[in-house]
């Protein structure tokens, strides 16, 4: 066991509240201690409630000694990226633009179900202005910088949820997920990010990115993971999307291994190539499976029209987010947001069905796909982390973010479970990240998938920023 109660995982601390060997108090301090200390440089928060997270570390603390959690989190400190609404808090949406600092007046679903089962709630994590984009900056609240190395980003757009799991800046952490939000940051810095079938996790408010986006976890652990979808995935009747409720544990079976299990793997979708040095470290893990009694068969498959497709549905999205937005403030918006919401805004109706249309056709493909393989694996990005601050790894030959992330948004456009895991560092100490698809509504095979990863190669996280 680690020294530090901010290094558990929610496992591990619930295991000691339940032994009387640690109280929701001590860990939440050390969590609070933890943001205080290593924020500085990393910017994840956007907003720390200390004397909330502590007065409801003090409730959780009177129920576990009078033998009463009243959930399957009590007391895990926890944070909310700042797109989810959360009751008594106001919504920034890392905006200049955005006019109302009202506090909200109800929680997100996921925010309802972790406030129900007892999660300790430490504060807003960055994200950069209304998730537009795969990296964390933003007018409003600035860089958010990578654990591993500060020179470099986080991913995003849930990249203060990312960076504050990698730090021990709590144990669970709500990410939401349009085009890799939640797998990208995840990838680049070392953590395990879940993106669930669509539907698989109520929300509401409908993003305004319509049925790309996903809300999900960000952990340390795939046990951690699965225990968070457990509590989030419950029914919400806001959700009109949400699909039907099933009730299970996803820890259940998470232990049982890929023996048996066909995998179809690749590091070229046609979308662009892969780092040398991150594919080597893809392709090891594949190994992994494989000596855990997996059959993995590398394939061809060209995913190359999710490109056009998620690019009509995205950007269409953010020419709905600038439209809401008081026209006299739209000078304060984020010049890339602006602009990728001029050209959505500017699509016929004929270029927007067009993309429906192509949608259906590909998520059949990809759906046919699977009565082969039980699961694909590709690498999570096909590069490392990149500079801080930029969109683009490589300006010169790439337009906009998507250009990075071949493999996180064509699976937003099929609504697939998607989960990462890190495989390895970068000879320059970057993380690498393991990704395995699975067919729709199939999260716990996911999971289970990765948890066999997981259990043969645990991760290691810094304990402290890398400062460059």
């Amino acid at each position: 066991m680690t020294d530090s109660p901010a290094l558990l995982s929610a496992a591990e601390l619930l295991d000691l509240y339940a032994r009387g060997d640690l109280s929701p108090i001590e860990a939440t301090q050390a969590a609070l201690d933890r943001i205080e200390e290593l924020d500085g440089p990393i910017n994840a928060f956007c907003l720390v409630d200390r004397e909330g997270a502590l007065a409801a570390a003090a409730e959780s603390e009177a129920r576990w000694r009078a033998g009463e959690p009243c959930g399957l989190i009590d007391g895990v400190p926890s944070t909310l990226k700042d797109v989810v609404w959360v009751k008594g808090w106001p919504m920034g949406w890392g905006s200049n633009a955005n006019p109302d600092t009202t506090p909200c007046a109800e929680d997100a679903p996921s925010v309802a179900r972790l406030r129900e089962h007892g999660g300790v709630f430490l504060g807003k994590t960055t994200t950069p202005e209304y998730g537009w984009k795969g990296l964390t900056d933003s007018p409003k609240t600035g860089i958010t910088r990578n654990p591993w190395n500060t020179e470099k980003t986080t991913g995003g757009s849930s990249g203060g949820a990312a960076a504050a799991a990698a730090l021990g800046m709590g144990a669970l952490h709500i990410g939401t997920d349009g085009g890799g939000s939640i797998r990208i940051p995840a990838g680049f810095t070392g953590v395990v990010g879940h993106k669930p079938s669509y539907g698989r996790v109520p929300a509401f408010r409908v993003s305004k990115f319509g049925t790309l986006a996903h809300v999900g976890p960000i952990a340390r652990t795939v046990e951690d993971a699965a225990l968070m979808l457990t509590v989030i995935a419950k029914p919400d009747a806001r959700d009109w999307y949400a699909g039907p409720f099933e009730d299970r544990d996803y820890r259940d079976g998470l232990e049982n291994g890929v023996a048996g299990l066909r995998i179809a793997w690749c590091t070229d979708i046609g979308l662009g190539a892969c780092d040398p040095e991150i594919a080597a470290l893809f392709e090891t893990a594949v190994a992994v499976l494989a000596e855990q009694g997996a059959r993995v068969d590398r394939i061809d498959l060209d995913l190359s029209e999710a490109k056009e497709i998620f690019r009509v549905l995205w950007y269409a999205g953010a020419g709905r987010i600038v439209d809401s937005l008081p026209a006299d403030s739209h000078h304060l918006i984020d010049p890339g947001l602006r602009e990728i919401a001029a050209e959505g805004a500017g699509y016929s109706l004929g270029r927007y069905m067009d993309a429906i249309d192509a949608r259906f056709a590909f998520g059949q493909r990809l759906k046919l796909l699977h009565r082969d393989y039980d699961l694909l694996a590709t690498p999570t990005l096909p590069i490392p982390a990149f500079a801080a601050g930029q969109e683009l790894a490589d300006p010169e030959t790439q337009e906009r973010w998507p250009d990075w992330t071949p493999f996180s948004y064509p699976f937003n456009v099929t609504q697939q479970p998607a989960a990462t895991v890190p495989c390895g560092l970068t000879s320059a100490g970057l993380p690498a990240g393991l990704q395995l698809v699975g067919p729709r509504h199939d999260d716990a095979l996911v999971l289970r998938a990765i948890r066999a990863y997981e259990a043969r190669n645990p991760a290691r996280l810094p304990s402290a920023p890398v400062v460059s």
